[in-house]
């Protein structure tokens, strides 16, 4: 059937309708002996309800259709943030209104009203924290109350590396801006964290874990030596649990031994062969004679820049933590450890070793001796190249 005999069908099928229905009428009206023009006004009454639906709802989509395309652009991310994102912080007690209003006029959102009626919504009102947060540039207003909600911060990686001494520590947080030197000083300082973690010493060296950490801006310096010193003993169980045995003096001293260990070896596997030296000469009352303690004393005592090679003049320098001069351990941490030393110090190696030289600077590799004449003839051998 071609396109122009389908169109004729269909034109004929429905002039047939149309003669149907007016039969139809016809029929209606000579039963009912209801004129036409009482017929027609009937009709019109019936159409006139839809009509009135059909233009409400039409109305009614557009109103919504506005409302979604209103929503949608004062959502939408304001163009003003720039790449990297922007700061801004929320202070403690400071009101919702507040904050919304900040933000609206450093144009990170939009629409300060859409963001009442969010947080009307979800009921958060009085949920938005304090603290330091990043608001990026593909962030929605939406976005923005879910994060000042959620509380989750703009937080600085700060990574502290193993053999770090107090003072290195509180360098590095003054540089990153999150508290000054000084005020860290003092926190490790603090009785209250000293009695806190029974810590028998005048100060929290050695116990400041070595590891990376995020901070939130807005943090003090006493919260900071409270999170590295609580850091050390979570990963002290990990490592022993037994450690809750031994009384805090018998940790301390055992803190001592590590932070040396830790500035005395280069090789991992060298760690537990160095603590066991340590502890054997301990044992026969011999002197430690670590070269580390003597650096300790010049940078972090006498306040001298790091040294790479000491003198004799430098072994004698008067000072409890000279331990080519005294016997026995040193009055406090030179460092704090890592947990490879702190493993070594716990689990030493079984020798009988006395002496280590270092054998090769380029890999950190050092020849252990059993006796002073062996220790002499390899330091001497390998102190020639």
């Amino acid at each position: 059937m071609s396109f122009l005999q389908k169109a004729l069908y269909l034109s004929n099928f429905f002039m047939y309708c149309g003669k149907l229905q007016l039969i139809i009428v016809i029929i209606f009206v000579k039963i009912t002996k209801i004129t036409p023009m009482i017929l027609y006004r009937s009709i019109m009454k019936i159409w006139r309800l839809p009509f009135i639906i059909i233009i409400l709802i039409v109305f009614l989509a557009v109103i919504t259709i506005g409302l979604i395309s209103a929503v949608t652009i004062l959502n939408s991310p304001h163009q003003d943030i720039v790449a990297d994102g922007m700061l801004f912080s929320i202070q403690k007690g400071e009101s919702t209104e507040s904050i919304i209003s900040r933000l609206e006029q450093q144009k990170l959102i939009r629409s300060g009203l859409l963001l009442r009626l969010i947080s009307k919504l979800y009921q958060t009102e009085r949920s938005f924290k304090s603290g330091v947060y990043r608001i990026t540039p593909e962030l929605t207003t939406l976005d923005i109350h879910n994060l000042l909600v959620s509380g989750n911060q703009d937080l600085l990686r700060i990574t502290i590396p193993e053999g770090w001494s107090r003072s290195q520590i509180a360098a590095a947080l003054e540089e990153q801006g999150l508290t000054t030197s000084n005020e860290f000083l003092k926190a490790t300082e603090a009785d209250k964290l000293l009695k806190a973690f029974a810590i028998p010493s005048q100060n929290v060296e050695g116990y400041l874990f070595p590891d990376t950490y995020f901070l939130p801006r807005e943090i003090t310096a006493q919260n900071i030596a409270q999170i590295m010193v609580k850091t050390f003993f979570i990963k002290l169980n990990e490592l022993d649990s037994a450690y809750k045995n031994l009384s805090p003096l018998e940790l301390h001293k055992k803190i001592i031994l590590a932070s040396i260990v830790e500035k005395e070896y280069r090789l991992k596997d060298e760690a537990s062969l160095i603590a066991s030296v340590f502890y054997n000469r301990l044992t026969r009352n011999i002197r430690l004679e670590s070269c580390a303690t003597i650096g300790f004393i010049k940078t972090e005592i006498l306040g001298q820049p790091h040294a790479e090679r000491l003198w004799d003049i430098d072994l004698q320098i008067p000072s409890p933590y000279n331990t080519y001069q005294n016997y026995g351990l040193p009055p406090g941490p030179i460092s704090n450890p890592g947990f490879i030393a702190l493993s070594a110090v716990f689990s030493p190696a079984d020798t009988e070793y006395l002496y280590f030289v270092l054998e090769d600077k380029n890999n950190g590799k050092h020849h252990f001796s059993v006796n002073f004449t062996e220790h002499v003839s390899a330091k001497n051998y390998y102190l020639k190249y």
